[in-house]
């Protein structure tokens, strides 16, 4: 089984990206044989009101049994509670905060108390550490991105926080999970849609130094080609076992429970 946990639906408001309609998106799934794809609304993480996206996102869910909802809570917003609420009564796989795009302190008061709920609440919380390269990003797209600190303070900020954090690089990763004590970095789980792989071999170093049970399948698609992160997965010699980790196993144990 392969599970893509970093995939969007709609449109990107700085580029003409194609690939963002629900039926391109399963074309792109069935053409790199991935069952399952964690989904957001990317229109949303640009809106003042970025959870007025999860009824859409939930309906449109509700029509393909292969793409799950990952809705978004704003906790520096009324009514986030609710959706939070909402994400774990509905059986969502995760939920998701992007505080460089919503103008929060990524370390601050509102994502600390988000991350204590969602871990009360056994829901994973997804961030991204950047949706774009910055050499080509739009003028007007000044988000910045996630500071590799903010993760280590959230992580310790609860116990029972769990994080999945997507498009990092082998740099940013290093410098969280060696920054952190085991059972911190135990929690911390990266999709690998950002990480090199051959001939750099980010990846390779990764899954050596950190351990395998750290990463999984995401692609970034339709902001990055879904090919990719395949790619990456045939050109190492990573084995049945700990190739089906990154592809399934590790999100459906670590991060489905």
């Amino acid at each position: 089984m392969r599970i893509d946990v970093n995939a969007f639906l709609g449109a990107y408001p700085y580029a003409r990206v194609p690939g963002t309609s629900p039926d391109r998106l399963l074309q792109a799934l069935d053409r790199t044989a991935i069952d399952e794809a964690w989904v957001s609304h990317l229109p949303s993480l640009f809106w003042r009101q970025p959870m007025e996206g999860n009824a859409w996102l939930y309906d449109t869910v509700a029509r393909e049994r292969r793409l799950r909802a990952v809705p978004a809570v704003h906790p520096g917003l009324a009514g986030w509670e609710a959706a939070l609420g909402e994400a774990a009564d509905r059986g969502a796989p995760a939920v998701r905060c992007d505080p460089p795009h919503y103008g929060l302190d990524p370390a601050g008061p509102e994502v600390r108390v988000l991350a204590a709920a969602c871990g009360a609440a056994s829901l994973p919380l997804v961030m991204a550490v950047r949706l774009e390269d910055g050499r080509q990003r739009h003028p007007n797209d000044r988000a910045g991105e996630l500071p590799a600190a903010a993760v280590r303070a959230l992580i310790r900020s609860d116990q029972d926080v769990r994080l999945l954090i997507t498009h990092a690089d082998r740099g940013f990763i290093e410098e969280v999970h060696f920054g952190s004590t085991p059972d911190e970095a135990a929690r911390i789980w990266w999709d690998i849609s950002w990480i090199w792989g051959p001939p750099e071999d980010h990846f390779e170093t990764l899954v050596e130094t950190l351990g395998v049970e750290r990463f999984v399948f995401g692609t970034g698609q339709p902001l990055r080609i879904p090919e990719n992160a395949v790619a990456k997965l045939d050109l190492l010699e990573l084995g049945a076992e700990r190739r089906a980790a990154v592809e399934s196993e590790n999100a459906r144990a670590g991060l489905l429970r």
